[in-house]
């Protein structure tokens, strides 16, 4: 575990949030009748249409006092990544005719004169709200509910809030969705264990199969957080279902983030958008066991280099598809199914075995249940990493730090009693939890393991002088070496090497307590034998002794 510097805040629950949750309950109840899947987008598009509008009009007040001329001028909201609003997709025209018959169609013209006017907009914003299904009076309830956002803070505050509420809509739709909403989100806990471990300060990110962009988002906020800027990581993405790459387009634009983000419907197997790039950081969630990905028609794909993907299951190839892209120093983390950690059907053991012994492997870390709205099957996390011998930490600031040689170890992590359940079927892991594993990872692969301690001989083998000592603890993390990983067939479950959790010693003698349980044994066998003599004597009261 590292011993650095505490970086937790007392093990706060990600469940615990603002006004958001209350605004959200209003904004379901207005939905009547319509199911989750089609009010999300209702919702959601007018989450974004107020974000865009605000932004316009606050920087449209700046420049009509500095420069009447500049405030028509488009370019002058390009230039501060600022979507040029029209008049009739303003936020203020739609609030003044709420409460028109006709506000269905004055939404839909807005979104249109919006797409026009914004290249990197078009296709992607919803255009139905005129359809006679949709009840007009809840249309206009729900823009008097978003017009207070703002919550009376001004300028970036007031953004930052709509961010926060399209993000908290988004995971409360996946939660009302159930399995189908896990196909568009992944859980915020589960996103920032990935983030923190990975730390992406700077360079190109890229997730293959996006969802709604929740990797994007913690990721910029990451940066922000570490005195980065937003821009300092450049974003890729592809995604095969269209209305969920709408959803992450609009996600992104929420949050001012630039990013260069693919659909195809042919996925990022068949048509791989980005094939000839290569990224510093990968962040994925890809769907589970899925046996239908085509794998036939992908049997000689220079992508497999650990082995050839089995038809029925993509999970290795997701595994091989993300370490093809990663940079010669890139690190990636994956979500998986427990399964992929031990499986050897159909020639999966082999390719687990190739990139453990090829050091594509550098650590493994065992979820708790019940952290997906989409399914209860138990996950895993893989890191991989493309150059373990020493590597860059990052670019820009930190470009100087430079991880140890992990060649021939896996750390291990077992985090499966980690979190805290919010409600009866969904656990989340608080910021204690997911800053524990994390800074684990970090003094692990920083400052060396108690395996490789005595070899280190400069100050540069070291790390990072906050990321603490790194030591084995029984029953969550263990360094294991090549070789105890082969003595367990190239099985990566964590629970295998890391062992019980060490039992809390009571102080009372050895001895002593033996003789205390043995006569507390002793008198409970006694009670035992009068409660059966009682048992039996009522039985033959009734008339059924022997």
């Amino acid at each position: 575990m590292a011993k650095g510097k505490d970086k937790n805040n007392g093990g706060k629950s990600q469940s615990q949030l603002g006004f958001e949750a209350d605004l959200f309950k209003t904004a379901d109840k207005l939905r009547g009748n319509m199911e989750p899947s089609d009010y999300k987008h209702v919702a959601l598009g007018l989450i974004f249409l107020k974000y865009i509008s605000d932004a316009f009009e606050a920087r449209h007040a700046e420049l009509l006092a500095e420069d009447p001329q500049a405030a028509e001028d488009k370019d002058e909201y390009l230039a501060d990544n600022i979507f040029w609003v029209p008049k009739e997709g303003r936020w203020s025209h739609l609030k003044a005719n709420a409460k028109r018959p006709e506000i269905g169609t004055l939404i839909d013209d807005a979104m249109r004169a919006i797409e026009k006017d914004n290249e990197s907009l078009k296709g992607v914003l919803p255009k139905d709200y005129s359809r006679p299904a949709l009840n007009k009076v809840m249309l206009g309830e729900l823009i008097d509910l978003i017009s207070g956002i703002t919550m009376n803070q001004e300028g970036g505050k007031s953004r930052d809030l709509l961010g926060r509420v399209y993000e908290y809509f988004l995971g409360q739709f996946a939660g009302s969705e159930g399995k189908r909403g896990g196909e568009f989100y992944t859980p915020r806990s589960v996103v920032q264990v990935l983030v923190q471990m990975l730390e992406p300060y700077q360079g190109r990110v890229y997730d293959p199969c996006c969802g709604s962009g929740g990797m994007f988002v913690q990721s910029e906020k990451f940066v922000l957080q570490h005195g980065g800027r937003i821009g300092d990581i450049a974003i890729y993405g592809q995604e095969s279902n269209y209305t969920t790459w709408r959803l992450a387009k609009m996600n992104l634009a929420v949050r001012g983030i630039d990013s260069d983000i693919r659909w195809n419907n042919e996925g990022s197997f068949h048509k791989d958008e980005l094939r000839d790039l290569r990224f510093d950081h990968i962040l994925a969630n890809p769907p589970f066991n899925i046996s239908d990905w085509g794998g036939d028609r992908l049997r000689d794909d220079p992508r497999w280099q650990f082995g050839t993907p089995p038809v029925g299951n993509a999970n290795y190839a997701w595994l091989q598809h993300i370490h093809w892209h990663l940079a010669p120093f890139g690190t990636a983390g994956v979500v998986l199914a427990n399964g992929s950690m031990s499986s050897n059907q159909s020639g999966e053991g082999d390719i687990r075995k190739a990139m453990v012994e090829a050091d594509a492997v550098d650590c493994m870390v065992a979820l708790p249940g019940q952290l997906f709205y989409s399914t209860q099957i138990p996950a895993c996390l893989w890191f991989l990493a493309r150059d373990r011998s020493n590597g860059k930490l990052g670019n820009g600031k930190r470009g100087k730090d430079t991880l140890r040689d992990r060649r021939g170890e896996v750390l291990f992590i077992d985090a499966r009693n980690m979190g805290t359940l919010v409600d009866r079927t969904r656990r989340e892991l608080s910021d204690a939890d997911i800053q524990k594993i994390a800074d684990t990872y970090h003094a692990w692969r920083r400052a060396g393991s108690p395996s490789v301690a005595e070899d280190r001989k400069s100050e540069s083998d070291r790390g990072e002088k906050e990321a603490g000592q790194y030591d084995d603890i029984p029953g969550f993390c263990k360094s294991a070496t090549l070789d105890e990983i082969r003595k367990h067939g190239h099985v990566l479950t964590p629970g295998r090497y890391v062992g019980a959790e060490a039992a809390e010693d009571d102080g009372e003698p050895f001895a002593e307590k033996m003789q205390r349980l043995s006569a507390q044994w002793r008198e409970q066998q006694k009670e035992a034998a009068r409660l059966d003599a009682a048992i039996e004597a009522n039985l033959k009261e009734l008339g059924y002794g022997d």
